[in-house]
């Protein structure tokens, strides 16, 4: 199985068009390199304080990679219903309801990511006036990635609403597969061979 097997989730498949796949892949990727490299930022700070030498820089990194990947995070989790999604009101319905429900559910999602394209642009605009100490990096740097997170939102969203509302959004998954677990020969616990 390849890593992009394992990343890209297969679950509401009927939801999702195949060439997203890869962005999915990608945004997953830098998910996961954003926090390692938060944690090995907050490691770093934690010993170079220790040993009396603090880099003072690394908590401009730390607060940037946490950041950028909760708003990378968000987006990747819409595309896989995994967040801002309100599944125990629509998993419950069947039929018009339900399509009512999800579509409703969606445009809400919408909205969410119109206000973070909207104001976190405005936000990324008014930054450049303020700066980041020590470095004097503007604090535009981390607005960037407001409106980027809203655009893939809001991208996420549309695909679902047009593939649910073309395909319907009460697809039964397939039952996910267990790993066998070998048994334990119990008999022979406490006897020498």
């Amino acid at each position: 199985m390849a890593i992009a097997d394992k990343l890209v989730l297969q679950r509401h498949r009927h939801l999702k068009w195949q060439s997203f796949d890869r962005l999915e892949l990608v945004l997953m990727i830098l998910c996961g390199v954003l926090c390692f490299g938060f944690s090995l930022s907050v490691t770093c700070d934690i010993v170079t304080r220790t040993i009396g030498h603090p880099w003072l820089w690394l908590q401009e990194v730390t607060s940037t990679l946490f950041i950028y990947a909760i708003f990378i995070g968000a987006a990747v989790a819409t595309r896989r219903n995994d967040h801002l999604y309100l599944t125990a009101i629509s998993e419950a319905m069947h039929g018009t309801p339900r399509m009512i429900v999800e579509i409703i559910i969606r445009m809400v999602v919408l909205g969410v990511a119109f206000v973070l394209i909207w104001y976190g642009y405005l936000n990324y605009i008014r930054g450049f006036g303020s700066f980041r100490l020590p470095s004097g990096t503007p604090i535009a740097s981390l607005y960037a990635i407001i409106p980027l997170s809203g655009i893939l939102i809001g991208l996420f969203t549309i695909e679902q609403m047009v593939n649910g509302i073309r395909n319907g959004f009460d697809h039964p998954e397939p039952p996910e597969q267990d790993l066998a677990i070998p048994a334990i020969d119990t008999t022979r616990i406490g006897t020498q061979p």
